[in-house]
């Protein structure tokens, strides 16, 4: 469902949009009557993408409009090969200008180290240096106003005790799967869970960098969903941890509030707030922000740490070979 005419509408593109908070923020857009916006969903499989679709289809309202277009955030050349289309679409004028780029997409892995068709340890590889790599060969293209959306994590805080904290390490060694030396005693499954919440955190070190470089206009924020039960997020984990996860732990979220956090919600609350986010006006002007749901926060002591993220910066940019 391409748009007609490119007019006043605006595009928003969200990685991660066929499941979960994704799916539920396109859901919550194509509602929003404020656009009119086209989405823009970027999909591995072509054929999920037109399904998903055809499943938005009866949330279009407004004159809002909604594509797949492909790509594997598993590859760098995948990526680039999607950046280096949507960039000429939207330089002929057959979308609309880019309003907002959501980079929400992510996976936490299971017991076994895999790595992409680029080397890379998968969990830091999507989670960061693929969107690293799509947000910089997008730059052209988000001129002011337009905004830049990252989808962080709670479990990045140490001091929340969501599980293992994060164990910091250099670029190079992330994209080896390699942790700080305190992960050392780690079985593997905590391990994978480390390499998670390790991830969050270059998701916030990046947001961050990325907010002292852009031009005036274009802002860069992180966002919390809070614990978000029943996505396919954990599709990596142990048959046993994965059926408690997509089928027991929903049911009893109620319980879960009192008695673990407050902070857990279904993928329509946080996919609201993670919609909220990328269309509200009032967010025109803010910049280097983390946001909890719809409330801005501070985000852990250790992710405002500007050597480190200046160090991921240039160490994704050699990881992968980007210039900006």
């Amino acid at each position: 469902m391409a748009p007609q005419t490119a007019g006043l509408a605006r595009t928003i593109i969200i990685t991660g949009g066929t499941s979960g908070i994704g799916f539920a923020a396109a859901t919550a857009i194509l509602r929003d009557e404020h656009g009119p916006w086209h989405l823009v969903l970027p999909v591995r499989d072509a054929a999920r993408g037109r399904e998903t679709v055809e499943s938005l289809a009866s949330a279009v309202a407004g004159g809002n409009t909604v594509e797949a277009m492909t790509m594997d955030l598993s590859s760098l050349e995948s990526v680039r090969t999607f950046a280096a289309e949507l960039t000429s679409r939207v330089t002929s004028e057959t979308i609309p200008p880019v309003h907002a780029l959501v980079c929400n997409a992510g996976v936490q892995m299971g017991t076994n180290l895999t790595h992409t068709a680029d080397g890379f340890e998968s969990t830091f590889a999507v989670n960061h240096l693929s969107h690293f790599v799509l947000v910089n060969a997008l730059l052209p293209v988000l001129s002011a106003p337009a905004r830049v959306l990252v989808t962080s994590s709670d479990t990045h805080d140490p001091a929340l005790k969501l599980g293992p904290a994060p164990a910091w390490s250099s670029a190079d060694a992330l994209a080896r799967g390699e942790l700080a030396a305190s992960a050392k005693p780690d079985n593997a499954l905590v391990a994978g869970q480390r390499r998670y919440s390790t991830s969050k955190l270059a998701n916030l070190y990046f947001t961050y960098a990325l907010a002292r470089r852009l031009p005036e206009g274009v802002t860069a924020n992180a966002f919390n969903p809070g614990m978000v039960l029943g996505t396919a997020l954990g599709r990596s984990l142990p048959a046993p941890v994965r059926f408690i996860s997509t089928y027991v732990l929903p049911r009893l979220t109620w319980l879960l509030r009192r008695v673990m956090s407050p902070n857990i919600n279904s993928a329509a609350e946080s996919g609201g707030a993670l919609a909220w986010l990328a269309t509200a006006p009032d967010l025109a002007g803010t910049t280097g922000a983390y946001f909890d749901g719809r409330t801005q926060v501070r985000s852990s002591e250790e992710s405002y740490d500007t050597v480190r993220a200046e160090q991921l910066w240039s160490g994704s940019q050699r990881l992968t070979g980007t210039r900006v």
